[in-house]
């Protein structure tokens, strides 16, 4: 067997949620790029049966939290959250995973999966778009290898206070880095198998890439989606 074949067998199974987000496109094709099988979908089987789970958002919190409930996600990813099981939040894929999103003085309701408002950047100028630095802490598994890079931002909303009160000792609390537009925002989150980042690692170049295969690195090789046949209609990488 080739090396090629090789890293083939090996590549993980990753799901792109397929809930209606735009832009997607391009996050199925760095995750292939970083190595792994992508499948777009919203089947309640291939989001349970994946290696990794990525939850795109491009807009407002609230329409994609619209969006995340037409197909059942809400239920799907806190099922796949607690069998353990590796789930990747993208920009406001990030924002959704706390408890609430205010936008214009509306107050939608968030996944809940860590505490905490997402609201307007208290900056001079918004949104928050091009490149910029982060500061990921020591032992980062995202940014191994990457903590001088910079990775590409578009938004106006974000997590401007961590209020998660980790005080559970047999539990390591989440690694939060940040980054700063006008004052420090959470750029990234990892917290066991839930991860989130509010930038685009498909948009940040080589840097990106590098950040999606770090990821890829730490989801398991389960093989439960390997061989299946997609359903009708369903779509298959990009």
């Amino acid at each position: 067997m080739s090396d090629a074949s090789v890293e083939s067998q090996d590549a993980p199974d990753v799901v792109v949620l397929d809930y209606g987000a735009g832009n997607v496109r391009s996050a199925v094709r760095a995750l292939e790029e970083a190595g792994a099988r992508v499948r777009l979908s919203a089947d309640p089987r291939d989001v349970a049966d994946c290696d990794g789970l990525v939850v795109p958002g491009v807009g407002a919190f609230e329409a994609v939290m619209d969006g995340l409930r037409a197909v059942g996600a809400p239920r799907l990813i806190d099922r796949r959250l607690s069998g353990g099981r590796p789930v990747l939040g993208i920009c406001v894929g990030l924002q959704v995973m706390f408890e609430r999103g205010v936008e214009h003085g509306r107050e939608s309701e968030g996944l809940g999966q860590w505490p905490g408002s997402v609201e307007r950047l208290d900056a001079p100028v918004v949104p928050h778009m091009g490149w910029n630095t982060v500061r990921p802490p020591e032992g980062s598994r995202l940014f191994a290898g990457l903590e001088d890079e910079r990775f590409y931002f578009v938004h106006s909303y974000g997590v401007q206070d961590w209020e998660f009160d980790q005080s559970i000792e047999q539990m390591s609390p989440p690694a939060v880095t940040w980054s700063e537009h006008g004052s420090p925002f959470v750029a990234a989150v990892e917290n066991g198998p839930l991860s989130a980042t509010q930038f685009h690692p498909e948009k940040s170049s080589a840097a990106g890439i590098a950040l999606l295969r770090n990821w890829l690195a730490t989801l398991p090789r389960t093989g439960r989606m390997r061989d299946r046949t997609p359903e009708p209609g369903a779509e298959v990488g990009a």
